[in-house]
């Protein structure tokens, strides 16, 4: 039980409040003179920051609990206010009396050291700091008068990820970031999954947009695990098909092979065990060449039961080529051309001319898809970092991350949660930064979010979300977490290397036109159209029926679209060469 304070102990001078009465390792208790105490306006409450005098070293702390007493001196009638800090760093000063603040602390204070709030001047040093790699995202919850500044070096580096529940503002705070960071990094290509289709209007000409009717990704790009996916829809597989497929898949590859050299005898010429392919190589073939070949060998076969799985399997492969919804992947199925550089390159902004944003908008997708297309996307988005040795650095950045990969291992699509612990584990030795956006963080795969070392945390009610941020940031930050129940609209509790100190911030706010939105919302918000015009009603059916017809699609979807024309430069060479290296490295594997 510390000593009680004795009145000399409150012979504050001028701006001091208080004075040490315990500490221990980080934690420091304040004896508060008065608990209406207060400077410039700024009261000794939760959340303000105090400067210490320890000595020669002025340490800094964030008030995290305030209590009172009743002081047991005799004749003391007033109860005695106790202020709880969390020590955060120290301001330090060079040979020329230049200030500066670190994060850590190298000694602690003694009883009886002096306590003060941190001035604007002194929170400008610490949560505004000058350099190419800073840039302003909010202001201070403390004092809205002071900028908060991160990192981007850090920030992207070491991962970051975004949490709070819906509505809270984390798709705004999420567009703020992505804005600066295109800003002060413009040799960074930035990846964005959009999963609700509400980041179209945030960056402007900055970004481009693909969705179902832009994106071609031909199947040939997909991993096994992800065709078969796509395949039997997202269902457990049946081992006799699948088995068909790892067989025969190769022999496809090698037939395109033998297509393209102009050899005589086809697959003989060019069997799998001399080519080196494997069912995961990113070769082209043709889907007619694996039709082909799988009712060759169906109509071999003299028992009943084994042609069933052969005649199984092409139904279902001609199901999903007639299905118009994955078209993305299937639309020239049969035509030959191997493109996988300049789907690289359109993709991922390899060559940005002036665009080096994607939003990927996943919304108009088949649902049974979706977890096989970002799999393809993330994979592809790794590899092509660890090949090219981190020559393009990347930001790929997943909302709702707990869909992708959630600590249940038995929900979910699990090649996609590998790619992306992955990609959290090893993407930043080859320049590929990950960036995740979730309103459930207990749901998210730990070791994913554990490898995110700047944290946003925003509103969020529930207790096993709580426990698991308290798991995943420092004991000196940690009751910074009681405030996550009641914070506002935008209000953010930062963590970890992006920001100078864990701080409580709030989000600049965007322009109406440039904030995240959904196009339903939209309307919502500024008049209905009018729904009950048969005319309207027969245009939204022709589209409904035609999203899964090729035949009865209206004028203006996906056939007629127009692609991008693929990048044209001296440096698209460089990039071919470098998939046939891939190619080789995989064949080898």
């Amino acid at each position: 039980m510390p000593a009680e304070p004795s009145e000399a102990l409150f012979e504050a001078r001028p701006f001091e409040f208080g004075r040490v009465e315990s500490a221990c390792g980080s934690k420091v208790g304040v004896a508060v003179a008065r608990e209406d105490q207060s400077q410039a306006g700024r009261r000794v409450s939760v959340g303000a920051f105090v400067e210490i005098s320890a000595g020669a070293r002025r340490l800094v702390g964030v008030v995290t609990e305030v209590s009172s007493r009743h002081d047991r001196a005799e004749g003391a009638a007033d109860p005695l206010a106790v202020a709880n800090l969390d020590l955060m760093g120290e301001f330090l000063s060079d040979s020329a009396g230049t200030r500066r603040f670190e994060r850590g602390v190298s000694s602690y204070p003694a009883i009886g050291d002096a306590a003060s709030l941190v001035d604007r001047e002194s929170l400008q040093l610490i949560f505004s700091p000058e350099g190419p790699g800073a840039f302003s995202v909010g202001r201070l919850g403390d004092d809205d008068g002071v900028p908060v500044a991160l990192d981007i070096d850090n920030m992207l580096s070491k991962h970051f990820a975004v949490l709070g529940s819906t509505g809270v503002g984390k798709s705004s705070g999420v567009a703020v970031i992505l804005r600066e960071v295109l800003k002060r990094r413009p040799n960074l290509r930035v990846f964005l999954l959009d999963v609700h289709n509400e980041y179209g209007c945030c960056f402007g000409d900055r970004a481009q947009i693909l969705n179902g009717e832009t994106l071609r990704i031909p199947f040939w790009l997909f991993a096994f695990e992800e065709l078969v996916d796509i395949l039997f829809g997202g269902r457990p597989a049946v081992d006799e098909e699948t088995d068909i497929l790892a067989e025969l898949i190769p022999m496809a590859k090698s037939l395109y092979l033998a297509h393209r050299s102009g050899a005589a005898g086809g697959v003989r010429k060019f069997d799998p065990r001399t080519t080196g392919f494997t069912v995961d190589t990113p070769v082209p073939y043709l889907m007619q060449d694996l039709v082909a070949l799988i009712d060759e060998r169906m109509g071999k076969l003299e028992s009943r039961t084994t042609r069933m799985h052969f005649h199984r399997l092409l139904a279902r492969i001609e199901a999903i080529r007639g299905d118009g919804r994955y078209a993305f992947m299937f639309e020239n199925a049969n035509v030959g051309g191997d493109t996988m550089a300049d789907i690289l390159a359109r993709v991922f902004r390899l060559e940005p001319n002036g665009k080096p944003m994607t939003v990927m908008q996943v919304a108009g997708f088949p649902a049974e898809a979706t977890d096989a297309l970002v799999c393809v996307l993330c994979r592809l988005a790794f590899d092509f970092g660890l090949w090219s040795d981190g020559a393009s650095p990347m930001a790929f950045v997943c909302e709702e991350a707990h869909r992708f990969a959630s600590a249940d291992r038995s929900v979910g699509f699990a090649p996609t949660r590998r790619a992306l612990l992955r990609t959290a584990k090893e993407g930043r030795k080859y320049g590929v930064y990950l960036g995740l956006v979730t309103q459930r963080p207990a749901e998210l795969d730990p070791t994913i979010i554990s490898q995110c070392n700047t944290l946003f945390a925003m509103r969020l009610p529930n207790d096993r979300d709580q426990a698991l941020l308290r798991s995943a940031v420092s004991d000196a930050a940690a009751n910074l977490l009681s405030f996550l129940p009641s914070l506002g609209t935008r209000e953010v509790i930062g963590f970890g290397e992006g920001l100078p100190m864990p701080a409580r911030l709030r989000f600049h706010e965007l322009p109406p036109e440039l904030a995240p939105r959904s196009d339903a919302f939209f309307r919502l918000s500024g008049g209905a159209v009018d729904v009950a015009n048969k005319a309207f009603l027969r245009t939204v059916i022709e589209r409904w029926r035609g999203a899964t017809n090729a035949a009865l699609r209206p004028s203006e979807d996906v056939e007629n679209v127009t692609p991008e024309p693929p990048p044209q430069s001296s440096g698209m060479a460089p990039l071919t060469t470098r998939m046939e290296h891939i190619r080789a490295q995989l064949s080898r594997r």
